[in-house]
Protein backbone atom coordinates (compact mmCIF):
# COMPACT_ATOMS: atom_id res chain seq x y z
CA UNK A 1 0.00 0.00 0.00
CA UNK A 2 0.84 3.40 -0.66
CA UNK A 3 2.44 6.07 1.97
CA UNK A 4 -1.00 7.91 2.96
CA UNK A 5 -0.59 10.49 6.10
CA UNK A 6 -2.38 8.84 8.11
CA UNK A 7 -6.19 8.97 9.41
CA UNK A 8 -7.22 12.27 10.32
CA UNK A 9 -7.95 13.28 13.38
CA UNK A 10 -11.39 12.81 14.84
CA UNK A 11 -11.46 16.52 16.04
CA UNK A 12 -13.90 18.51 18.70
CA UNK A 13 -13.73 21.37 16.20
CA UNK A 14 -15.08 18.97 13.14
CA UNK A 15 -17.93 17.54 15.35
CA UNK A 16 -18.81 20.86 16.71
CA UNK A 17 -18.65 21.96 12.83
CA UNK A 18 -20.99 19.07 11.98
CA UNK A 19 -23.47 19.49 14.51
CA UNK A 20 -23.85 23.21 13.32
CA UNK A 21 -24.22 22.15 9.68
CA UNK A 22 -26.69 19.08 10.67
CA UNK A 23 -29.21 21.91 12.78
CA UNK A 24 -28.62 24.10 9.77
CA UNK A 25 -29.42 21.97 7.13
CA UNK A 26 -31.87 19.66 8.29
CA UNK A 27 -33.68 21.65 10.30
CA UNK A 28 -36.24 23.78 8.18
CA UNK A 29 -36.43 21.08 5.92
CA UNK A 30 -37.93 18.40 8.82
CA UNK A 31 -39.90 21.66 9.87
CA UNK A 32 -41.61 22.06 6.42
CA UNK A 33 -42.33 18.09 6.23
CA UNK A 34 -43.65 17.73 8.65
CA UNK A 35 -45.98 20.76 8.55
CA UNK A 36 -46.91 19.45 5.32
CA UNK A 37 -47.42 15.75 6.62
CA UNK A 38 -49.14 16.56 9.69
CA UNK A 39 -50.31 19.95 9.79
CA UNK A 40 -51.69 19.49 5.72
CA UNK A 41 -49.92 22.46 4.77
CA UNK A 42 -49.35 22.72 1.40
CA UNK A 43 -45.81 21.40 0.51
CA UNK A 44 -44.22 20.92 -2.95
CA UNK A 45 -42.54 17.24 -2.79
CA UNK A 46 -40.81 17.86 -5.51
CA UNK A 47 -39.14 20.69 -4.76
CA UNK A 48 -38.48 19.66 -1.25
CA UNK A 49 -37.13 16.59 -1.78
CA UNK A 50 -34.79 18.20 -4.11
CA UNK A 51 -33.78 20.46 -1.23
CA UNK A 52 -33.34 17.70 0.76
CA UNK A 53 -31.45 15.66 -1.57
CA UNK A 54 -29.21 18.79 -2.48
CA UNK A 55 -28.62 19.34 1.33
CA UNK A 56 -27.58 15.97 2.09
CA UNK A 57 -25.24 15.44 -0.69
CA UNK A 58 -23.65 18.49 0.98
CA UNK A 59 -23.51 17.11 4.35
CA UNK A 60 -21.71 13.68 3.04
CA UNK A 61 -21.25 10.90 5.96
CA UNK A 62 -24.20 8.35 7.29
CA UNK A 63 -27.53 11.11 6.85
CA UNK A 64 -26.56 10.82 2.97
CA UNK A 65 -26.20 6.99 3.35
CA UNK A 66 -29.46 6.92 5.10
CA UNK A 67 -30.85 8.18 2.44
CA UNK A 68 -29.44 5.88 0.31
CA UNK A 69 -31.04 3.26 2.21
CA UNK A 70 -34.01 4.61 1.76
CA UNK A 71 -34.45 5.24 -2.27
CA UNK A 72 -33.50 1.23 -2.21
CA UNK A 73 -36.66 -0.08 -1.02
CA UNK A 74 -39.98 0.83 -3.99
CA UNK A 75 -42.95 2.67 -2.52
CA UNK A 76 -41.29 3.22 1.06
CA UNK A 77 -41.30 7.17 -0.18
CA UNK A 78 -43.50 9.10 -2.04
CA UNK A 79 -42.28 9.23 -6.12
CA UNK A 80 -40.98 12.95 -5.54
CA UNK A 81 -38.75 11.86 -3.06
CA UNK A 82 -37.33 8.71 -4.63
CA UNK A 83 -36.50 9.73 -8.11
CA UNK A 84 -34.49 12.54 -6.26
CA UNK A 85 -32.80 10.03 -3.90
CA UNK A 86 -32.32 7.92 -5.90
CA UNK A 87 -29.74 10.28 -7.45
CA UNK A 88 -27.59 10.19 -4.52
CA UNK A 89 -26.67 6.59 -5.78
CA UNK A 90 -24.53 7.50 -8.01
CA UNK A 91 -24.86 11.25 -8.73
CA UNK A 92 -23.90 12.78 -5.25
CA UNK A 93 -22.24 16.45 -5.64
CA UNK A 94 -18.60 16.29 -6.17
CA UNK A 95 -15.94 18.57 -4.17
CA UNK A 96 -13.86 20.47 -6.82
CA UNK A 97 -10.37 20.03 -7.89
CA UNK A 98 -8.52 21.88 -5.09
CA UNK A 99 -9.78 19.69 -2.41
CA UNK A 100 -8.87 16.33 -5.18
CA UNK A 101 -4.88 18.03 -5.54
CA UNK A 102 -4.72 18.18 -1.82
CA UNK A 103 -5.79 15.27 -0.77
CA UNK A 104 -3.73 12.98 -3.50
CA UNK A 105 -0.80 15.31 -2.50
CA UNK A 106 -1.38 14.45 1.03
CA UNK A 107 -1.78 10.50 0.39
CA UNK A 108 1.08 9.86 -2.33
CA UNK A 109 2.95 12.68 -1.92
CA UNK A 110 4.28 16.51 -3.82
CA UNK A 111 4.80 14.65 -7.38
CA UNK A 112 2.15 12.43 -7.17
CA UNK A 113 1.01 13.40 -10.47
CA UNK A 114 3.92 11.68 -12.33
CA UNK A 115 2.54 8.17 -10.85
CA UNK A 116 -0.24 8.12 -13.40
CA UNK A 117 -0.35 9.19 -17.37
CA UNK A 118 -3.35 10.73 -17.50
CA UNK A 119 -5.82 12.18 -14.31
CA UNK A 120 -9.39 13.37 -14.78
CA UNK A 121 -9.73 16.89 -12.80
CA UNK A 122 -13.83 16.02 -12.73
CA UNK A 123 -14.70 13.39 -10.69
CA UNK A 124 -16.17 10.43 -12.35
CA UNK A 125 -19.28 9.03 -9.09
CA UNK A 126 -19.40 11.09 -6.04
CA UNK A 127 -21.32 9.25 -2.77
CA UNK A 128 -21.29 9.44 1.10
CA UNK A 129 -17.96 9.74 2.12
CA UNK A 130 -15.64 9.57 -0.80
CA UNK A 131 -15.26 10.66 -4.86
CA UNK A 132 -14.09 8.66 -7.58
CA UNK A 133 -12.09 10.25 -10.05
CA UNK A 134 -10.93 8.00 -13.46
CA UNK A 135 -7.05 7.49 -14.36
CA UNK A 136 -5.01 6.14 -16.58
CA UNK A 137 -1.77 4.38 -14.92
CA UNK A 138 1.45 4.71 -16.42
CA UNK A 139 1.12 0.84 -17.85
CA UNK A 140 -1.79 2.09 -19.16
CA UNK A 141 -4.24 0.13 -17.45
CA UNK A 142 -7.52 2.33 -16.63
CA UNK A 143 -7.96 3.36 -13.05
CA UNK A 144 -10.62 4.19 -10.72
CA UNK A 145 -9.43 6.35 -7.17
CA UNK A 146 -11.51 6.81 -4.71
CA UNK A 147 -10.75 9.66 -2.96
CA UNK A 148 -12.18 9.94 0.96
CA UNK A 149 -13.48 13.68 1.84
CA UNK A 150 -11.91 15.57 4.63
CA UNK A 151 -12.41 15.20 7.98
CA UNK A 152 -14.75 12.16 7.92
CA UNK A 153 -13.88 10.94 10.93
CA UNK A 154 -15.26 13.87 12.84
CA UNK A 155 -18.80 13.73 10.32
CA UNK A 156 -19.44 10.13 11.33
CA UNK A 157 -18.71 10.75 15.07
CA UNK A 158 -21.20 13.83 15.14
CA UNK A 159 -23.68 12.04 13.04
CA UNK A 160 -22.78 8.87 14.83
CA UNK A 161 -24.41 11.04 18.70
CA UNK A 162 -27.24 12.81 16.26
CA UNK A 163 -28.90 9.22 15.19
CA UNK A 164 -28.35 7.83 18.99
CA UNK A 165 -30.60 11.41 19.92
CA UNK A 166 -32.83 10.69 17.25
CA UNK A 167 -33.26 7.03 18.21
CA UNK A 168 -33.43 7.67 22.16
CA UNK A 169 -36.32 10.17 20.85
CA UNK A 170 -38.11 7.46 18.77
CA UNK A 171 -37.38 4.84 21.62
CA UNK A 172 -39.77 7.08 23.83
CA UNK A 173 -43.03 6.81 21.74
CA UNK A 174 -42.27 3.97 20.26
CA UNK A 175 -41.53 0.96 22.10
CA UNK A 176 -41.51 -1.80 19.17
CA UNK A 177 -38.16 -2.24 18.57
CA UNK A 178 -35.19 -1.09 20.58
CA UNK A 179 -32.90 0.19 18.55
CA UNK A 180 -29.56 0.46 20.37
CA UNK A 181 -28.31 -2.89 19.07
CA UNK A 182 -28.59 -1.49 15.47
CA UNK A 183 -27.27 1.79 16.43
CA UNK A 184 -23.77 0.20 17.67
CA UNK A 185 -23.82 -2.26 14.26
CA UNK A 186 -24.04 0.69 12.22
CA UNK A 187 -21.45 2.38 14.12
CA UNK A 188 -19.11 -0.07 13.70
CA UNK A 189 -19.87 -0.57 10.09
CA UNK A 190 -19.52 3.08 9.08
CA UNK A 191 -16.18 4.06 11.13
CA UNK A 192 -14.64 0.61 9.29
CA UNK A 193 -16.07 2.15 5.84
CA UNK A 194 -12.85 5.20 6.74
CA UNK A 195 -10.34 2.53 6.53
CA UNK A 196 -9.39 2.27 2.89
CA UNK A 197 -6.67 -0.08 3.60
CA UNK A 198 -9.32 -2.48 5.44
CA UNK A 199 -11.85 -2.13 2.46
CA UNK A 200 -8.76 -3.25 -0.54
CA UNK A 201 -8.13 -6.52 1.67
CA UNK A 202 -12.27 -6.93 2.06
CA UNK A 203 -11.76 -6.45 -2.01
CA UNK A 204 -8.85 -8.87 -2.54
CA UNK A 205 -11.17 -11.02 -0.08
CA UNK A 206 -14.36 -10.35 -2.80
CA UNK A 207 -11.80 -11.45 -5.73
CA UNK A 208 -11.46 -14.84 -4.03
CA UNK A 209 -14.63 -15.73 -2.71
CA UNK A 210 -15.98 -14.98 -6.12
CA UNK A 211 -13.06 -16.14 -8.25
CA UNK A 212 -15.07 -18.86 -9.72
CA UNK A 213 -18.73 -16.65 -10.31
CA UNK A 214 -18.34 -15.99 -14.08
CA UNK A 215 -21.11 -13.57 -13.58
CA UNK A 216 -19.58 -11.51 -11.03
CA UNK A 217 -16.49 -9.56 -11.59
CA UNK A 218 -14.08 -7.68 -8.73
CA UNK A 219 -11.85 -4.76 -9.33
CA UNK A 220 -8.07 -5.58 -9.03
CA UNK A 221 -6.65 -3.32 -6.53
CA UNK A 222 -3.45 -1.18 -7.20
CA UNK A 223 -1.87 -1.04 -3.66
CA UNK A 224 0.86 1.29 -4.17
CA UNK A 225 -1.36 3.79 -5.47
CA UNK A 226 -3.42 3.13 -2.25
CA UNK A 227 -3.67 4.17 1.27
CA UNK A 228 -5.46 5.02 4.42
CA UNK A 229 -7.26 7.68 2.60
CA UNK A 230 -7.06 7.20 -1.63
CA UNK A 231 -8.15 3.43 -3.06
CA UNK A 232 -6.97 3.13 -6.54
CA UNK A 233 -8.72 -0.01 -8.21
CA UNK A 234 -9.04 -1.42 -12.16
CA UNK A 235 -11.55 0.59 -13.79
CA UNK A 236 -14.80 -1.43 -14.66
CA UNK A 237 -17.02 -0.53 -17.12
CA UNK A 238 -20.72 -0.95 -16.46
CA UNK A 239 -24.06 0.83 -16.54
CA UNK A 240 -25.94 1.78 -13.42
CA UNK A 241 -28.49 -1.16 -12.87
CA UNK A 242 -31.63 1.16 -13.19
CA UNK A 243 -30.66 0.92 -16.94
CA UNK A 244 -31.52 -2.49 -17.22
CA UNK A 245 -35.02 -2.29 -15.66
CA UNK A 246 -36.77 -2.37 -19.25
CA UNK A 247 -34.75 -4.33 -20.94
CA UNK A 248 -36.00 -7.98 -22.14
CA UNK A 249 -36.99 -10.58 -19.01
CA UNK A 250 -34.35 -12.71 -19.97
CA UNK A 251 -31.92 -9.75 -19.45
CA UNK A 252 -33.40 -9.51 -16.33
CA UNK A 253 -33.35 -12.31 -15.11
CA UNK A 254 -29.69 -12.73 -15.92
CA UNK A 255 -28.50 -9.68 -14.02
CA UNK A 256 -30.43 -11.13 -10.59
CA UNK A 257 -29.28 -14.31 -11.01
CA UNK A 258 -25.77 -12.61 -10.74
CA UNK A 259 -26.59 -10.62 -8.02
CA UNK A 260 -28.23 -13.00 -5.88
CA UNK A 261 -24.56 -15.11 -6.38
CA UNK A 262 -22.66 -12.40 -5.79
CA UNK A 263 -24.50 -11.95 -2.50
CA UNK A 264 -24.80 -15.31 -1.20
CA UNK A 265 -21.90 -16.87 -2.45
CA UNK A 266 -19.22 -15.80 0.06
CA UNK A 267 -22.31 -15.76 2.78
CA UNK A 268 -23.03 -19.78 2.77
CA UNK A 269 -19.69 -20.88 1.58
CA UNK A 270 -17.23 -18.04 4.21
CA UNK A 271 -20.35 -16.39 6.22
CA UNK A 272 -19.09 -13.01 5.06
CA UNK A 273 -21.97 -10.86 3.25
CA UNK A 274 -22.00 -7.41 1.77
CA UNK A 275 -23.71 -4.71 3.99
CA UNK A 276 -24.54 -2.37 1.48
CA UNK A 277 -27.11 -3.48 -1.44
CA UNK A 278 -27.79 0.14 -2.43
CA UNK A 279 -27.95 0.77 -5.90
CA UNK A 280 -24.89 2.90 -7.04
CA UNK A 281 -22.60 -0.28 -5.26
CA UNK A 282 -22.94 -2.20 -8.61
CA UNK A 283 -23.12 -1.85 -12.36
CA UNK A 284 -24.10 -3.75 -15.16
CA UNK A 285 -21.35 -4.55 -17.88
CA UNK A 286 -22.45 -4.67 -21.33
CA UNK A 287 -22.75 -8.33 -21.84
CA UNK A 288 -24.92 -8.18 -18.45
CA UNK A 289 -22.66 -9.73 -16.06
CA UNK A 290 -22.44 -7.59 -13.16
CA UNK A 291 -19.38 -5.14 -11.52
CA UNK A 292 -19.53 -5.20 -7.50
CA UNK A 293 -17.51 -1.95 -7.23
CA UNK A 294 -17.62 -1.01 -3.34
CA UNK A 295 -16.41 -2.72 -0.46
CA UNK A 296 -16.35 -0.81 2.63
CA UNK A 297 -19.53 -2.47 4.43
CA UNK A 298 -18.36 -5.83 4.85
CA UNK A 299 -19.64 -8.17 7.58
CA UNK A 300 -18.52 -12.02 8.53
CA UNK A 301 -20.81 -14.20 10.56
CA UNK A 302 -20.14 -17.21 12.83
CA UNK A 303 -20.65 -20.17 10.89
CA UNK A 304 -23.38 -21.19 13.80
CA UNK A 305 -25.28 -17.84 12.77
CA UNK A 306 -24.91 -19.34 9.02
CA UNK A 307 -26.24 -22.12 10.19
CA UNK A 308 -29.33 -20.99 11.96
CA UNK A 309 -31.02 -19.17 8.22
CA UNK A 310 -30.70 -22.19 7.12
CA UNK A 311 -32.44 -23.73 10.10
CA UNK A 312 -35.47 -21.19 10.42
CA UNK A 313 -36.02 -21.88 6.85
CA UNK A 314 -36.28 -25.06 7.32
CA UNK A 315 -38.68 -24.40 10.81
CA UNK A 316 -40.88 -22.33 8.45
CA UNK A 317 -40.84 -25.20 5.89
CA UNK A 318 -41.72 -27.75 8.15
CA UNK A 319 -43.88 -26.02 10.95
CA UNK A 320 -40.91 -26.74 13.36
CA UNK A 321 -41.24 -24.29 16.33
CA UNK A 322 -38.39 -25.86 18.24
CA UNK A 323 -35.95 -25.22 15.42
CA UNK A 324 -37.21 -21.53 15.23
CA UNK A 325 -36.71 -20.63 18.19
CA UNK A 326 -33.09 -22.29 18.45
CA UNK A 327 -32.58 -20.27 15.33
CA UNK A 328 -33.23 -17.03 16.73
CA UNK A 329 -31.56 -18.09 20.01
CA UNK A 330 -28.38 -18.53 17.82
CA UNK A 331 -28.74 -14.97 16.46
CA UNK A 332 -29.03 -13.64 19.43
CA UNK A 333 -32.87 -12.60 20.10
CA UNK A 334 -33.77 -13.41 23.82
CA UNK A 335 -37.07 -13.68 26.02
CA UNK A 336 -38.79 -15.74 23.27
CA UNK A 337 -42.56 -16.73 24.19
CA UNK A 338 -44.83 -17.55 21.67
CA UNK A 339 -46.15 -14.74 21.15
CA UNK A 340 -42.67 -12.71 20.21
CA UNK A 341 -41.94 -16.18 17.97
CA UNK A 342 -45.22 -16.26 15.91
CA UNK A 343 -44.66 -12.06 15.24
CA UNK A 344 -40.66 -12.99 14.04
CA UNK A 345 -41.87 -15.49 12.39
CA UNK A 346 -44.32 -13.46 10.27
CA UNK A 347 -41.56 -11.05 9.00
CA UNK A 348 -39.57 -14.43 8.48
CA UNK A 349 -42.19 -16.19 6.23
CA UNK A 350 -42.12 -12.62 4.66
CA UNK A 351 -38.41 -13.00 3.50
CA UNK A 352 -38.16 -16.47 3.45
CA UNK A 353 -41.42 -16.61 1.08
CA UNK A 354 -40.15 -16.74 -2.56
CA UNK A 355 -37.84 -19.88 -1.73
CA UNK A 356 -40.73 -22.04 -0.48
CA UNK A 357 -42.15 -22.95 -3.94
CA UNK A 358 -40.05 -25.14 -6.51
CA UNK A 359 -41.14 -22.84 -9.55
CA UNK A 360 -40.44 -19.68 -11.18
CA UNK A 361 -42.00 -16.64 -10.02
CA UNK A 362 -40.93 -12.92 -9.00
CA UNK A 363 -39.65 -12.15 -5.72
CA UNK A 364 -42.96 -11.23 -4.36
CA UNK A 365 -45.45 -13.30 -6.78
CA UNK A 366 -48.47 -10.77 -5.63
CA UNK A 367 -46.51 -8.52 -8.00
CA UNK A 368 -47.88 -5.73 -4.93
CA UNK A 369 -44.54 -3.77 -4.11
CA UNK A 370 -46.56 -2.00 -1.19
CA UNK A 371 -46.33 -5.69 0.29
CA UNK A 372 -43.22 -5.78 2.27
CA UNK A 373 -44.26 -2.55 3.58
CA UNK A 374 -47.67 -3.98 4.57
CA UNK A 375 -46.04 -6.75 6.53
CA UNK A 376 -43.50 -4.55 8.49
CA UNK A 377 -46.39 -2.20 9.30
CA UNK A 378 -48.28 -5.12 10.83
CA UNK A 379 -45.07 -6.72 12.64
CA UNK A 380 -44.25 -3.50 13.71
CA UNK A 381 -48.20 -2.83 15.75
CA UNK A 382 -47.86 -6.68 17.02
CA UNK A 383 -44.10 -6.53 18.34
CA UNK A 384 -45.44 -2.93 19.72
CA UNK A 385 -48.40 -4.54 21.51
CA UNK A 386 -46.54 -7.16 22.99
CA UNK A 387 -44.02 -4.90 24.22
CA UNK A 388 -41.44 -5.27 21.90
CA UNK A 389 -38.12 -6.47 21.07
CA UNK A 390 -34.29 -5.60 20.66
CA UNK A 391 -33.11 -7.51 17.28
CA UNK A 392 -29.25 -8.56 17.80
CA UNK A 393 -26.35 -6.71 16.29
CA UNK A 394 -25.96 -9.34 14.24
CA UNK A 395 -29.08 -9.28 12.79
CA UNK A 396 -29.05 -5.92 11.55
CA UNK A 397 -27.19 -6.14 8.26
CA UNK A 398 -28.03 -9.64 7.38
CA UNK A 399 -31.72 -8.17 7.90
CA UNK A 400 -30.89 -4.97 5.76
CA UNK A 401 -28.89 -6.97 3.30
CA UNK A 402 -31.73 -9.46 2.39
CA UNK A 403 -34.72 -6.35 2.01
CA UNK A 404 -32.44 -4.43 -0.08
CA UNK A 405 -31.04 -7.41 -2.15
CA UNK A 406 -34.95 -8.05 -2.50
CA UNK A 407 -35.99 -4.80 -3.75
CA UNK A 408 -33.49 -4.41 -6.27
CA UNK A 409 -34.99 -8.24 -7.66
CA UNK A 410 -38.36 -5.91 -7.36
CA UNK A 411 -36.95 -3.53 -9.19
CA UNK A 412 -35.95 -5.70 -12.09
CA UNK A 413 -39.40 -7.47 -12.10
CA UNK A 414 -37.10 -10.66 -12.43
CA UNK A 415 -38.61 -14.33 -12.77
CA UNK A 416 -36.41 -16.96 -11.56
CA UNK A 417 -36.80 -19.80 -9.08
CA UNK A 418 -35.80 -18.92 -6.21
CA UNK A 419 -36.12 -22.57 -4.40
CA UNK A 420 -33.61 -23.97 -6.95
CA UNK A 421 -30.83 -20.78 -6.68
CA UNK A 422 -31.02 -21.15 -2.90
CA UNK A 423 -30.67 -24.58 -3.11
CA UNK A 424 -27.98 -25.05 -4.92
CA UNK A 425 -26.21 -22.67 -2.54
CA UNK A 426 -26.65 -24.57 0.77
CA UNK A 427 -26.47 -28.22 -1.12
CA UNK A 428 -24.10 -29.91 1.28
CA UNK A 429 -23.22 -26.71 3.82
CA UNK A 430 -21.47 -27.48 7.04
CA UNK A 431 -20.57 -25.13 9.53
CA UNK A 432 -17.40 -26.62 10.50
CA UNK A 433 -16.42 -26.62 6.42
CA UNK A 434 -17.23 -22.99 6.22
CA UNK A 435 -15.40 -21.71 9.75
CA UNK A 436 -12.46 -23.21 8.40
CA UNK A 437 -13.01 -22.07 5.18
CA UNK A 438 -13.55 -18.18 6.52
CA UNK A 439 -10.80 -18.90 9.17
CA UNK A 440 -8.36 -19.06 6.42
CA UNK A 441 -9.19 -16.50 4.12
CA UNK A 442 -9.58 -13.85 6.49
CA UNK A 443 -6.13 -14.90 7.70
CA UNK A 444 -5.01 -15.12 4.19
CA UNK A 445 -5.86 -11.02 3.39
CA UNK A 446 -4.80 -10.10 7.12
CA UNK A 447 -8.13 -9.33 7.93
CA UNK A 448 -9.16 -9.45 11.64
CA UNK A 449 -12.68 -9.18 12.74
CA UNK A 450 -13.27 -8.57 16.40
CA UNK A 451 -17.18 -9.80 16.14
CA UNK A 452 -15.41 -13.18 15.40
CA UNK A 453 -13.37 -13.62 18.81
CA UNK A 454 -16.41 -14.63 20.64
CA UNK A 455 -16.97 -17.76 18.61
CA UNK A 456 -16.60 -21.04 19.33
CA UNK A 457 -13.41 -22.70 19.00
CA UNK A 458 -14.24 -24.87 16.28
CA UNK A 459 -14.74 -21.64 14.57
CA UNK A 460 -11.37 -20.17 14.67
CA UNK A 461 -8.75 -22.99 13.49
Amino acid sequence: MGQGSGREDNRVGGRVRRYARVGTKMGGLAARYAGGRFLGLDLDTGAHAAELTAALGGLKGPLMKVAQILATVPDILPEEYTRQFVQLQTNAPAMGWPFVRRRMQAELGAGWQSRFAEFEHTAAAAASLGQVHRAVGLDGRRLACKLQYPDMASAVEADLRQLKLVFSVYRRYDKAIDPSQIHAELAARLREELDYRREAANMRLYAHMLRDEAGVHVPDLVADLSTDRLLTMEWLDGAPLMSVVEAPLEVRNTVATHMFRAWYVPFYNYGVIHGDPHLGNYAVRPDHQVNLLDFGCIRAFRADFVAAVIDLYRALRDGDEDLAVHAYETWGFSGLDREVIEVLNHWARFIYGPLMNDRVQTIQESGDTMYGGRVATKVHQELRRIGGVTPPREFVLMDRAAIGLGSVFMHLRAEINWYEAFHDLIAGFDPATTAARQAKALRDFGIHLPELDAAPASAAE
